[in-house]
């Protein structure tokens, strides 16, 4: 018998690191809400890129889906300019947050 793991989210499984997996979840809530204002507007690729200020291969990129081209700043600008309102939400951990690895708090002691 196997113990099968549990993670949150698809990103907790295959990020290396709970922050890698944070910005992952982040980015793709907010591409898969941009690629369904720009449908649900009837936009063309083109049209969209034209809103954005970007080229139509990179809303290309937005539609499939490839988070790892996209950067949180960029997609909140972009959120922004489509006027959905985005805002970050922090929640506090339940349990008591993990210490620093050793190697990051000695570099700023």
């Amino acid at each position: 018998m196997t113990d099968k793991q549990r993670f949150t989210s698809v990103w907790d499984a295959i990020e290396d690191t709970p922050q890698e997996a944070a910005s992952m979840r982040a980015r793709s809530a907010l591409m898969m809400n941009l690629a369904e204002v720009i449908r649900q507007k009837g936009m063309t690729q083109a049209q969209a890129a034209a809103l954005f200020g970007v080229t139509q291969p990179r809303i290309s990129d937005l539609m499939r889906g490839k988070v790892n081209l996209f950067s949180l700043d960029t997609l909140i600008d972009m959120a922004a300019t489509a006027g959905m309102g985005p805002m970050v939400k922090v929640s506090m951990p339940k349990t008591a947050p993990a210490k620093r690895p050793a190697h990051r708090a000695a570099a700023h002691a």
